[in-house]
């Protein structure tokens, strides 16, 4: 069996890596050479063009958004060089309409689709232990599932309907930024009235939230001011929330931390925090008392 990856960023290269396990031949595409280079040394092999990786029977992509997962996938040919039977797991966190419209063009060229959004930091994945939340029909599912058993500690299944993959994500994207800007709001009234935020976060990690690894590892990074190197982009978490409003309102539900949450995401990229990791909604909600 021939499987490919496209999207090596950091999430996508520690994926593919993992994947190399499988003793199958494993052909890799980003757009940057770099990352590329680190996994031929591995023993992948290299993808001139994105078309080339729509030649194995199963493609992974990790992509960044809706947009480039157009422009590699549907632009770059991958879908029209996939043949009949073959299967593409789109591993990002991408829009349910998105997700809807990529199913109906794979069911067009008799194609396999699943979505596997996933669960989990930097550090996870290179451990392999991310969570993956598949949507897809037990089939495909079921043909692809050892690949993922490389990637991931466990593989949750929600609907036969790859989209429905997709809106649990956004789901749990949208309730981690409320943890963390939580967390942040709860920090920043603490340090207004002279305590320090790492105090503050240890009694929320040792009582009401003890055991939670969102508490624990973004509270972290807030009390000790840690948000570089990012290993969930800001930008990311702002996207991720817009996504989770709109898929909402498609369905007639109002989300009002989603959008109270895009007004927070906005005040933070204006202030350039952008590229830094999620966890600088503690930031901003400091500077929201008049701290730099």
């Amino acid at each position: 069996m021939q499987i490919a990856f496209l999207g090596l960023g950091a999430m996508g290269h520690n994926m593919a890596a993992n994947l190399l396990k499988s003793g199958h031949p494993l052909h890799v595409w980003n757009r940057s050479p770099e990352p590329v280079q680190a996994l031929v040394e591995s023993g992948a092999k290299a993808a001139a063009t994105p078309a080339e990786c729509g030649l194995a029977d199963v493609v992974f992509s990790m992509l960044a958004d809706d947009d480039a997962t157009r422009a590699v996938l549907v632009d770059g040919g991958v879908l029209d060089a996939m043949a009949p039977g073959s299967i593409h797991v789109n591993m990002a966190t991408v829009s349910v309409a998105f997700a809807r419209e990529m199913a109906a063009l794979h069911v067009a060229r008799g194609i396999g689709y699943v979505a596997a959004p996933v669960l989990g930091r930097v550090d996870v994945a290179a451990a392999g232990k991310l969570n993956i939340l598949a949507g897809g029909t037990d089939e495909l599912i079921a043909r692809v599932q050892p690949l993922l058993d490389l990637m991931g500690q466990k593989t949750w299944r929600f609907g036969d309907a790859p989209e429905q993959a997709n809106a649990v994500k956004l789901g749990c994207n949208l309730t981690l930024a409320c943890a963390i800007e939580a967390m942040g709001e709860g920090s920043a009234l603490a340090g207004a009235h002279g305590i320090p935020a790492a105090s503050f976060i240890e009694l929320i990690t040792s009582t009401l939230f003890a055991g939670s690894p969102v508490y624990k590892g973004y509270g972290g990074m807030i009390a000790e001011e840690r948000y570089s190197p990012a290993g969930f982009k800001l930008s990311l978490g702002q996207k991720d929330v817009r996504l989770a409003v709109e898929a909402g309102r498609a369905q007639g539900l109002p989300l009002a931390f989603g959008d109270a949450l895009q007004t927070v995401f906005k005040e933070a990229v204006d202030h350039g925090d952008a590229g830094l990791d999620l966890a600088a909604l503690g930031k901003n909600a400091v500077r929201r008392g008049g701290a730099a």
